[in-house]
């Protein structure tokens, strides 16, 4: 199969929901999610690959490719028994079922829904590091650029806590607009 059989492949798979089972995210080979993708349509196990189109330049050319949203990564649509597990764990390519005792832990249909809502209407997006609330972050770049402190969430907004611990005094600043990293 070349690349454009395979790419139109994973992308009409992107769009088919069977209404059994639950999603999981299968972890795969660097480089190896439409490859995945594929084998596991050949099984009959429902796939997601949700992809975006970048230009790559090169000294001599510049060409639109399409790359997995999420770099090793395919969603599975199957039912939670260890039947279906082994399908999908024994496919070439695929290291393990994301989750607890290699059970795999389910993705709300709300959220597979998400992001299939967001690239079927096509919206400028990127793909953004996963911050958790309470989690210490540091600001990358601007004003505040390297100032610490961890994330709350208050009334709808992303604010930077900044502690004084000997003290035992904080300040809070809304970083909307910033861009912020894990630490």
């Amino acid at each position: 199969m070349n690349g454009g059989q395979l790419s139109n492949f994973v992308s009409s798979a992107e769009n088919m929901i069977v209404d059994t089972g639950n999603w999981y995210a299968v972890q795969t080979r660097s480089r190896h999610e439409k490859v995945v993708a594929y084998r596991l349509e050949e099984q009959g196990i429902s796939t997601f690959l949700p992809t975006v189109r970048e230009e790559h330049r090169w000294s001599d050319r510049k060409k639109i490719v399409e790359l997995p949203l999420f770099s090793c990564y395919v969603f599975v649509k199957v039912a939670p028994t260890n039947e279906q597990r082994l399908r999908v764990c024994r496919t070439d390519g695929v290291f393990q079922i994301i989750g607890t005792r290699g059970e795999g832990t389910p993705i709300p249909q709300e959220q597979i829904e998400a992001v299939q809502t967001l690239l079927a209407n096509k919206l400028p997006f990127k793909a953004y590091p996963f911050l958790k609330i309470g989690q210490r972050v540091r600001i990358k770049s601007g004003a505040l650029a390297g100032v610490e402190g961890v994330l709350v969430a208050r009334s709808g907004e992303r604010m930077l806590v900044i502690s004084v611990d000997v003290i035992q005094r904080s300040m809070a600043v809304r970083i909307e607009g910033y861009d912020v990293e894990a630490i």
